[in-house]
């Protein structure tokens, strides 16, 4: 696969942490409640995206104006495995990590179906029609792009692309906006496969001993019912994520791979 997600390469800088002000971060169980129950005004089609999600809308007022949604009964579809489950897994183990990267995502019936129903962020834009142009605090959007692609690894994803990559800004006091990566579209996602498909080079110290805290007691009660095989081969991949950044920090030195709190 090709990587469509680049580092920023500066020297000179300390690490700093992205500022915790996307949208849904205040309340998050709120929004997931609102989003579950609130009444669907109508259905809208995305012009985006191989598995037809539509946008319904939601009384005004509320937390969220919009969800995506996406009726996908677990099974193969065009060669692919494809499951609404997924999605819901995707923010439980975003949650979980507490990486804040996964909107808001529920299970809710709409016409009769099961499907996910995933907060629609306002104001976010294509990771791709920023090319050319620089996050104002490099460091922390590299920790967000390592994140993305340990996180990516974990879950299986062999679909992570140009559409499914956003950028939400908030406005710094310098006139400038700060970078938040928004990760949507993960209905491919945990599968059994192994093979990872993303480069891991360095990892945040608070991510790593999360990953290493997974405990497959917790992750059956959470994950294991929306999981086609339960949370064997997500573990498998997180035993083997964990191994290979020990390794690197063998061989290169723990500096050089695990970026500081």
């Amino acid at each position: 696969m090709r990587i469509l997600l680049a580092l920023v390469l500066a020297t000179g800088l300390t690490w700093a942490q992205e500022p915790a002000s996307l949208p849904w971060l205040d309340a998050p169980d709120a929004i997931a409640d609102f989003i579950r129950t609130a009444t669907i005004e109508k259905l809208e089609a995305i012009p985006v995206g191989v598995t037809r999600p539509q946008r319904a809308i939601l009384p005004s007022g509320g937390p969220v104006s919009s969800v995506v949604v996406k009726d996908l009964k677990p099974g193969r579809k065009g060669g692919y495995w494809e499951s609404y489950l997924s999605e819901i897994a995707a923010y439980e183990l975003d949650r979980i990590l507490e990486l804040n990267m996964v909107p808001p995502t529920v299970e809710r019936r709409i016409n009769g179906s099961r499907m996910s129903a995933q907060m629609f962020v306002e104001g976010c834009v294509w990771l791709k029609t920023l090319n050319g142009q620089q996050p104002p605090n490099v460091a922390a959007w590299n920790r967000q792009v390592h994140r993305q692609r340990v996180f990516d690894n974990l879950i299986a994803n062999i679909d992570r692309n140009a559409g499914n990559l956003l950028v939400y800004r908030t406005p710094r006091s310098d006139g400038k906006a700060d970078w938040h990566l928004v990760l949507v579209d993960h209905s491919r996602c945990f599968t059994s496969t192994k093979k990872m498909q993303f480069e891991m080079k360095q990892i945040d110290r608070p991510l790593f001993e999360r990953l290493k805290a997974l405990d497959r007691t917790a992750l059956d009660a959470r994950l294991g019912k929306l999981l086609v095989d339960g949370v064997d081969s997500l573990l498998a991949r997180r035993d083997a994520i964990v191994r290979h950044f020990e390794q690197l920090a063998a061989a290169r030195g723990e500096a050089q791979v695990f970026i500081p709190e």
